[in-house]
């Protein structure tokens, strides 16, 4: 599932190429990725003559913000955006196609049909699902260790799973927490009372630092990921622990491990991540 260094280069990408152009018509050939309103008929007249404004992200969704509206858009495991010429050939598992006055075309396509979409007038994207009970964003200025320690406080459960909990901190998955926990040498088991002030910030910079880097190298391509101009990320070369089982760590030798944390496949060095 795309996290939030691949929405984010998405949004941005998006924002290039869709900017200011404004809808003709929308075929949804797959009703059932439009969550609301929930008649697909009624989502493609409202559209009809919207023209964006602006593509924004609040953790892993896209923002469309339209004259009147805001279609809220989640990738899910393997949704994509592209824009093309209209009268270019419909690739195989197109489902949504937004048809803009000047002749091109920005579609959906999901191969897995996990993805969702979901209007609001505007205003109103915040008030109810699947955006109001979202963390703050981990990239903003007001997100410090002390907030993020303050947010986890009492709880039992372990750090990683934390982590990848949307309504603590958004935009974190599986791949940014391990290399997170990684850099800030913090084993994965962990509970937030064990760890020290320091180890808090040390996680604070580390998530900043990674997520960071992530988009300034577009992203991470482990599996089907490509921005809206069909350019895979390059941050999967970079990976220290994420995907790495059995190779040496690059700090001290010892070979990556991988083992399960709340159902997720999880990957550390032993030795610079003590449990």
């Amino acid at each position: 599932m795309p996290e939030l260094p691949e929405v984010e280069t998405v949004r941005r990408t998006l924002n290039k190429l869709v900017t200011g152009k404004t809808i003709a018509d929308v075929i949804v050939s797959l009703p059932r990725l439009i969550k609301a309103p929930d008649d697909a008929m009624l989502f493609i007249e409202l559209m009809k003559g919207q023209t964006i404004r602006d593509v924004g992200r609040r953790g892993k969704f896209l923002l469309f913000y339209l004259d009147d509206f805001v279609m809220v858009s989640h990738l899910r495991m393997e949704g994509r955006y592209g824009l093309y010429q209209e009268g270019d050939d419909v690739e195989k598992h197109t489902h949504v196609i937004f048809q803009f006055t000047d002749a091109t075309e920005l579609r959906y396509k999901d191969v897995r049909t996990f993805g969702t979409m979901h209007l609001f007038a505007r205003g109103q994207e915040m008030a109810g699902p699947p955006l109001h009970k979202l963390g703050p964003e981990p990239l903003d200025k007001a997100f410090t260790a002390e907030l993020l320690k303050e947010r986890v406080k009492g709880r039992k459960s372990k750090i990683k799973p934390l982590l990848l909990n949307q309504e603590i901190i958004v935009g974190l998955g599986n791949i940014y927490v391990d290399e997170a926990l990684f850099q800030a040498g913090i084993h994965p088991e962990r509970v937030p009372d064990e760890l020290t002030d320091e180890q808090w910030q040390t996680l604070h910079v580390s998530i900043v630092q990674i997520l960071s880097e992530s988009i300034s190298l577009g992203g991470s391509s482990i599996k089907s990921y490509v921005d809206g101009q069909g350019q895979e990320g390059q941050f999967q070369h970079t990976l220290k622990a994420y995907g790495r089982t059995g190779e040496p760590c690059v700090a001290c030798g010892t070979p990556i491990e991988k083992f399960v944390v709340g159902g997720r496949g999880t990957h550390i060095c032993p030795s610079c991540q003590p449990r």
